[in-house]
């Protein structure tokens, strides 16, 4: 019996050993010879509703499908840390956390088409730095935002087919060639695979890349369905992705205002940079080791334009070195690199110590060439050029005082003064030679004077033709705007121009190496802008007829003021005028009475005037009068 119980209980550790299987799963262990293999976990029970929790530590590929499961909780699967693939596909997911897939660091496969997600959250995919597939087709997804661009940088099939996407950020075309600048592989396993067919695509920039991928031939982006369709704008609905024209939609092209630059040390330095597409381009400047350049100022004068401008103040030696500007927008993007270099170096001189020149008896015309200093050596060596055996020693060393000695000194200390004579000897020719110079111009004048240009002459007996000379003329008492010309004494002539009209002008011819304010100078004045005096000429004549055709209207009309004012302001007016111009007086005539006589010859009577007064008085609707013939003999009668 003790053993009975002995052999039970092993055999209930035994299977406690084995991995639990979950009751609505089917665990299945892929075993080799040598006791190594995989364990798949499939569920696919349709009254599932949950996440199973127990699935086997070992398990390499978990399937769950066609369940009722609606939700992936957080940390579901943090135990399964050997997980490899995961397909939790054609469910009623309509939720995913951001936390679900935490420790998944091994996990390759991540499958969940046939749900209803409608917002994938892309920073899991962070917790999966192996992740390579990536199948989100048969769901509701409606966008891609930008800020999931960085986590598919190693994705290389990613199915996004039969969703609800009209549009994707350009910047996920850029993460694979040709827009990220790789250069492009044959090699099949480098390939992606987009799957983007079956959704409504509005076809305007911002998918003009993938537009442009589906009619490239050679592209290591790889398309399921190569017959892409658009959905929108109207003139392009039901257009193919491979015979769509976008308008207004144009990749940036870069200019710069060079190439290479050399600037001085201490300097300050523009680079200029315009860029030109549409929608208007984005640009930034960075240096060769990518690093960005803050110090910028951009304008947008229109669109399709914009320029930028970085400013580089007193440059250093670590300035030196290429500038890239770079222009973006969702067409595509450009650069354009400026090199640039720094002239002249700063570093600390080490004074050489004093060598001691012994010189024999045979020691002749011994010649001592000064240090020369090399730029980012710490030493500096003395040059020695002798005609004759010269011993120069770093230390110096005190001499024994013989009499060979003391003559020695004595022929150095003479050797000294006669060689400080011939240097000042020589700066005294030096200084002679730009004297005689400046005293060879001659006949040094201004001549052909106009409003806006003048021609210098000169002579130059006695300077070789190609000796340079720089012209320098400005407004006289503006020596803050000097204009200069480079010129040689063998030309004798140069033209000023773009002067301004009417103005003193002062102009010095400058010979190399001449002392300053020993510069032969002249003053001359430009003419006055004779277009523009003839249009004032113009201007006063017309303004002269104009003036004498008014003033006699004016005059004119005065006078009719005022005659008017006077007449309408005297009332002694005499009664007759005023009769004269207020009444009229009227006769009327009348048809006579009729009379037996056959040949009449008057038909018609005056009347009285008081009677043709009364006539007009009883007058109506603008008649003069009216009258009825109650008979032959009746009188008229006036109807008032």
């Amino acid at each position: 019996m003790h053993r009975l119980l002995c052999l039970h209980v092993f055999l209930c550790c035994l299977s406690m050993a084995h991995p639990f299987c979950p009751s609505q799963c089917t665990c299945v262990f892929h075993g080799r010879t040598d006791g190594t293999g995989t364990r798949s976990v499939l569920c696919n029970d349709p009254d599932m509703s949950d996440i199973p929790v127990n699935v086997p530590v070992d398990t390499v590929k978990l399937r769950v499908e066609k369940t009722a499961i609606r939700r992936i909780p957080t940390e579901a699967f943090y135990y399964l840390v050997d997980l490899r693939y995961l397909w939790i596909t054609y469910n009623s997911i309509t939720s995913v956390d951001t936390a679900s897939f935490y420790n998944l660091k091994v996990l390759h496969e991540l499958r969940l088409d046939g749900n209803m997600i409608s917002m994938f959250p892309w920073e899991s995919l962070k917790e999966m730095p192996r992740l390579r597939t990536l199948d989100l087709h048969n769901n509701r997804l409606t966008n891609v935002p930008t800020e999931a661009v960085p986590y598919l940088l190693n994705i290389t099939y990613l199915d996004l087919s039969s969703n609800k996407l009209t549009t994707l950020p350009s910047q996920l075309m850029d993460i694979w060639p040709p827009f990220s600048g790789a250069p492009i592989s044959t090699n099949a396993s480098q390939k992606v695979v987009l799957g983007l067919q079956d959704n409504p695509w509005f076809c305007d920039c911002k998918i003009s890349k993938m537009i442009e991928i589906s009619k490239m031939t050679d592209t290591p982006v790889v398309l399921m369905d190569q017959f892409l369709t658009c959905s929108g704008p109207e003139n392009l609905a039901g257009v193919l992705f491979q015979r769509a024209e976008l308008d207004n939609c144009v990749k940036p092209t870069v200019m710069t205002s060079a190439t290479k630059i050399t600037s001085p040390l201490g300097s300050n330095v523009l680079l200029r940079c315009d860029t030109t597409g549409f929608p208007t381009p984005a640009l930034y400047w960075s240096k060769s080791d990518g690093s960005l350049v803050n110090n910028t100022v951009q304008e947008s004068p229109g669109d399709g334009i914009r320029w930028s401008i970085m400013s580089l103040t007193g440059i250093l030696p670590k300035d030196a070195g290429n500038y890239s500007c770079k222009a973006k927008n969702v067409a595509g993007n450009a650069e354009a690199t400026i090199s640039l270099s720094v002239a002249g170096s700063v570093s600390t001189t080490i004074p050489p110590l004093s060598p001691t020149i012994r010189t024999g008896p045979t020691s002749q015309g011994t010649t001592l060439t000064p240090s020369t200093f090399i730029p980012n050596l710490s030493t500096v060596t003395p040059t020695v050029l002798p005609r004759t055996s010269t011993t120069v020693s770093a230390v110096p060393k005190r001499p024994k005082t013989t009499p060979s000695n003391t003559a020695q000194k004595g022929s150095l200390k003479q050797g000294k003064i006669q060689q400080g004579g011939n240097g000042r000897k020589l700066a005294a020719d030096e200084k002679s030679k730009k004297s005689d110079a400046l005293k060879s111009v001659n006949d040094f004048k201004i001549v052909e004077e106009t409003s806006d240009s003048a021609v210098l002459l000169w002579t130059a007996d006695g300077l070789p033709n190609d000796a340079p000379l720089t012209v320098v003329y400005s407004p006289y008492g503006e020596e803050d705007i000097k204009r200069t010309v480079e010129t040689t004494a063998g030309s004798g002539k140069v033209f000023l121009e773009g002067l301004s009209s009417g103005m003193r002008y002062s102009v010095c011819l400058v010979a190399k190496g001449s002392a300053a304010g020993k510069d032969p100078c002249v003053e001359f004045y430009t003419l006055d802008n004779v277009e523009d005096g003839g249009q004032s000429q113009l201007f006063v004549i017309v303004s002269g007829i104009a003036c004498a055709l008014v003033l006699p209207l004016i005059a004119l009309l005065l006078y009719k003021i005022l005659a008017l004012y006077c007449k309408g302001s005297n009332p002694n007016m005499d009664e007759e005028e005023l009769e004269k111009e207020s009444y009229v007086k009227f006769e009327t005539i009348s048809m006579k009475q009729r009379t037996l006589n056959p040949h009449p010859t008057e038909l018609w009577a005056r009347r009285q005037t008081n009677e043709s007064e009364r006539m007009l008085l009883c007058s109506r609707s603008s008649i003069d009068s009216q009258m009825t013939y109650k008979s032959d003999s009746s009188r008229s009668e006036y109807l008032c």
